[in-house]
């Protein structure tokens, strides 16, 4: 057996054959990625024309999986309806038979060696010379890609070639064809490239391994097993997403299953275009081609209400993120300004626990309760969800806030939620500093240098310190007693600042941090103060009154303009 069949030959030609498939599949989309998203996402508007770009943009690609999830990213991002994405799914199916049509064609009617060495060869060069920001690096890839596609076929071909000429089809155990269906599904589920094992299919038709009917039931097997990489794509997604999986998922077991059942009619259909005893291999991608456009045709019709009903399976639960303005109404205009006020503390707390947890810090220092967003969680948030809920958690008070401007309002009530709403943005300008130092803070955290180890506990303690005094003095019912204590810790904010840049300064002279790190340094610390600043500036707009808010201003402007004096003086 070892004679006549070379299994680690098989192997390496699959292995080839797959390397080169992503080697193609990676150029293309750096080639043309932005272009095939942006053909997706505008030429999609219609069944029609979801399946056509569907199908030509899988067909440039060679990869219906890339396209699936392309698609699984446009609906979660809300820019494509789902209706549309069944058509571009749809299409893809249909697009992804150009690659075994270029298979079965160049594969099986040419010699391979004659163009995928050279494909290889002047690929391999070209990459030496090209930098890997250009684009011709990136079509030498493609052509390296190409090659390795077809040698890797040509290894697959060659390892059973010997085997199929002894080969007595009489020998294959006659299960049903419905045991091949399985195995077909479950091979391309293992490599996720359903090109892949139809090309091992191919092979083995071609070199008498398997019968014609074999072959076309491990085909639409398959196609059933290219779900797969959409469903995983799709797990732990928001339900629009499991809705695309989900369609994607019921068009190709359907479609496969009319399929199955017409086997022997669509057979005979084949046989009036191509001689399946002297040409098995251009029958079976005629047959692919033919039942993957069966199946679009079949699901046309169907498509709205496919979209209807995976809406019944996978509808949008749509969390309460709002603890004071979803159950007040605008009308009661006291009432809900209130409110509004109330939401937006709600979210300065929310931006604190961000912080704390950014830090390290255990949130029952400050909170001694969850707060609303956690306790409305079905499972512990991560900070990342943490922050997009922030994020929709300032969205819908910045549409409550719009609502009560439509309301016949008062000047000092207009003035009034103006600096409230200002509060709000000052909150999410706070978080969004507090994000973009997150990756630094975690290297201080780790880091060997023991200053920034140390500053990095500093970071911790000021926060902490800062969290705290702010909860005290939203505590006080002393209106002037709240002034004078925001204005201390307004003063306390910079000059722990100053002290961490002297002692950046003193670590610089000593030798005790390297170039690199002082300016990450500088720069963590300067959004850090900016954060704290600005919850600060927040915290003084939901508390304070106008003129309260208007000596505040001063005073600073004060300390700014003695700063300067102080400065010029030296």
């Amino acid at each position: 057996m070892s004679q006549t069949f070379d299994l680690w030959k098989l192997i390496a030609g699959l292995g080839i054959f797959l390397f080169g498939m992503s080697m193609v599949e990676y150029a293309l989309r750096i080639l043309s990625g932005r272009a095939f998203r942006r053909l997706i996402r505008q030429y999609t508007d219609g069944r029609i024309r979801s399946i056509g770009s569907g199908t030509l943009v899988t067909a440039l690609l060679q990869s219906s999986s890339a396209v699936s999830l392309m698609v699984l990213a446009f609906v979660g991002a809300g820019v494509m309806s789902m209706q549309n994405a069944i058509g571009v799914i749809m299409g893809s199916n249909i697009g992804t038979t150009l690659t075994v049509w270029i298979v079965a064609i160049v594969g099986f009617k040419m010699k391979i060696e004659a163009f995928a060495l050279p494909f290889i060869g002047l690929g391999g060069i070209g990459i030496i010379f090209c930098d890997s920001t250009d684009k011709p690096y990136q079509v030498c890839r493609l052509l390296i890609g190409f090659g390795f596609l077809f040698l890797g076929l040509d290894y697959m071909k060659s390892s059973v070639e010997n085997v199929g000429q002894n080969f007595n089809l009489s020998m294959v155990p006659d299960y049903g064809l419905w045991v091949y269906l399985v195995a077909g599904t479950l091979l391309t589920a293992i490599m996720q490239a359903s090109a892949a094992s139809i090309a091992i299919v191919l092979t083995a038709l071609h070199s008498g391994l398997i019968t014609f009917d074999i072959g076309v039931a491990m085909v639409i097997g398959a196609n059933v097993g290219t779900t797969i990489t959409v469903i995983l794509g799709s797990l732990g997604g928001i339900p629009a997403k499991k809705r695309v999986a989900f369609s994607h998922l019921i068009f190709n077991v359907a479609t496969g299953i009319v399929a199955f059942v017409s086997i022997k009619g669509l057979v005979l259909f084949i046989i009036h275009f191509v001689d399946i005893q002297t040409n098995d291999v251009m029958g079976l991608a005629l047959f692919h081609t033919i039942f993957n456009i069966l199946g679009v045709i079949l699901f046309f019709p169907f498509v709205g209400k496919l979209a209807n009903l995976l809406y019944k399976i996978y509808p949008d639960r749509k969390p309460i993120l709002t603890a004071y303005i979803n159950n007040t109404p605008t009308e009661v205009i006291e009432a809900a300004t209130s409110a509004l006020r109330n939401e937006i503390i709600h979210l300065l707390h929310e931006c604190q626990t961000y912080g704390l947890r950014l830090l390290k810090i255990d949130r029952k220092l400050v909170f001694e309760d969850a707060l609303p967003l956690e306790k409305s969680a079905k499972k512990k948030l991560t900070l990342d969800s943490l922050y997009e809920n922030i994020k929709l958690l300032h969205a819908e008070i910045f549409a409550y806030y719009s609502k009560l401007q439509n309301q016949k309002l008062e000047v000092a009530e207009v003035k009034e939620q103006e600096r409230l709403i200002f509060s709000s943005r000052n909150i999410m300008n706070s978080i969004k500093n507090f994000k973009g130092i997150r990756n630094d803070l975690d290297e201080f955290d780790g880091s060997e240098n023991v200053f920034m180890n140390d500053q990095y506990n500093m970071f911790r303690k000021r926060l902490h310190k800062l969290y705290h005094e702010m909860k005290g003095i939203q505590k006080l019912e002393n209106r002037e007693e709240q002034y004078h204590i925001l204005l201390k810790t307004f003063v306390k904010i910079e000059e722990a600042d100053k002290r961490c840049i002297k002692q950046t300064i003193s670590a610089v002279a000593e030798g005790r941090i390297q170039e690199l790190e002082i300016s990450t340094m500088l720069l963590v610390n300067r959004l850090f103060t900016q954060a704290c600043r600005l919850q600060i500036f927040s915290l003084k707009d939901l508390l304070l009154t106008q003129e309260q808010i208007s000596n505040f201003d001063r005073a600073l402007d004060m300390k700014e303009i003695i700063e300067e004096e102080k400065l010029k003086e030296a």
